[in-house]
């Protein structure tokens, strides 16, 4: 076991009551610490049949799994046809919650315990239904959480006045393995929303401007900063709403890494005039003209544009991921740490940036929503941006997910600041 900070050791000794939560900030500890408590629990609690609730399986091979082995060796065996797992003689059900039919994987179970990765991501049913399976002798539940919306259920009812809860608030000072270049560079990933919950780990409400932080003076360039090692592009397809192209280029020995080249918008109600699919394909194989285009990410709901496309001769064509909330925070990470920029001749996604809102009316429902206004540039940027890093991960992910599986797409490794250190200022490589 490394060393372990106060608050570490603190919670590992006083989590023994019914449901015992870790929150706060993301790489604070809070999810290695809970783990060698949910250890304890398997070592000394009583016989039977224990749970892993995780987003998806893939989650867990990817987050837990890998701890789990560092942590006790052999003594952990994984049974990935039957998702099982065998700790200390004691068997675990692995169970992936990636919506709330997952509910009925555990009805009827009992549980002498459960460990539970990112709460605030997974189904309230789920997490309802795990309560009542664990409710016979001295059953506990553990889990760990970022922060989310104030009016989240989870923050509601179980993490305020709740007499069977205990928790604890992490902060990046909590883990002591952290370095203070690994705190600045986690620090420099995010801005507005996502600081405060991710990084000062405060459940605030998601309002106003969602790209509080754009500033045309650091997040504009005039013109490409290079030749592009290859380009992707995404298409938000309309007919009575307008339809908008957007041409990114990637080159990872360049500063930044990637840019958003050009755009393509057409407001048929403007216009006063539709375009078919067929002028709208021309128009797009003019827009990628001369380009080396890798991939095109599509908006999955336009499958007869998609046809049209591919039946004039366009190639490489995905349906692409629609994880608002992920994919709003994907461009956010890369516009603040440096790697993302708009080149000027792209307005009209400049002025859907600056008008880009958080939906008031989902204020008090603990749910995120942009407003659907004025976002179709917006959305095909993050069509293309988050399907080509995270196009297989169908399921929300946590921000401890996306930095890792963000690195490892870009080689970066476990050890974050290195790569990062002789870069021009305000802006990484990747």
């Amino acid at each position: 076991m490394n060393s372990l900070s106060d608050k570490q050791l603190t919670s590992l000794h006083e989590s023994n009551a019914r449901i015992n939560i870790w929150e706060g900030a993301v790489r604070s500890g809070k999810t290695y610490v809970s783990l060698w408590r949910w250890l304890k629990e398997l070592t000394y609690g009583p016989p039977g049949e224990y749970a892993m609730i995780t987003r998806t399986y893939d989650t867990f091979k990817r987050n837990i799994l890998p701890q789990l082995t560092r942590m006790i060796g052999s003594d952990a065996r994984y049974y990935a046809g039957k998702r099982e797992m065998i700790i200390f003689k004691k068997t675990l059900h692995i169970v992936g919650a990636d919506d709330e039919r997952a509910e009925s994987k555990i009805r009827g179970s009992t549980f002498q315990g459960a460990y539970i990765d990112e709460i605030s991501i997974i189904p309230e049913s789920v997490i309802r239904m795990l309560i009542s399976r664990c409710a016979m002798g001295q059953a506990k539940i553990f889990g760990t959480t970022n922060p989310d919306s104030p009016y989240h259920w989870l923050k509601k009812d179980f993490l305020t006045d709740n007499p069977d809860v205990k928790s604890w608030k992490f902060t990046l000072d909590d883990n002591p393995e952290l370095t203070q270049d690994e705190k600045d560079y986690l620090k420099r990933q995010y801005k507005g929303i996502w600081f405060q919950r991710f990084i000062e780990g405060k459940w605030v409400q998601a309002e106003g401007a969602i790209y509080d932080f754009f500033d045309t003076s650091l997040h504009i360039i005039d013109f490409p900063p290079g030749r592009a090692e290859f380009y992707i592009c995404g298409i938000d397809y309309g007919t009575t709403n307008p339809c908008a192209f957007c041409l990114i280029g990637i080159n990872r020995s360049k500063y930044p890494n990637m840019w958003i080249e050009d755009i393509y918008y057409y407001d048929s109600r403007a216009k006063q005039r539709q375009k078919t699919d067929t002028e709208y394909a021309d128009d797009f194989k003019r827009f990628i003209q001369g380009k080396a285009i890798k991939a095109i990410y599509i908006d999955p709901s336009a499958a007869s544009f998609k046809l049209e496309l591919s039946k004039s001769g366009v190639q490489n064509l995905y349906d692409a991921e629609n994880e608002v909330i992920d994919g709003i925070r994907l461009v956010s990470k890369f516009l603040s740490n440096g790697t993302l920029k708009v080149c000027r001749n792209c307005q009209e996604l400049v002025k859907e940036i600056q008008g880009y809102i958080w939906d008031p009316k989902c204020k008090k429902t603990g749910v995120d929503k942009p407003l659907k206004e004025r976002d179709h540039l917006c959305d095909a940027v993050r069509y293309a941006i988050f399907t080509h890093f995270f196009g297989k991960e169908n399921s929300r992910i946590s921000p401890q997910e996306l930095d890792k599986m963000y690195n490892e797409a870009m080689g970066i490794g476990d050890d974050l600041p290195a790569p990062f250190r002789d870069v021009p200022a305000g802006g990484y490589y990747i």
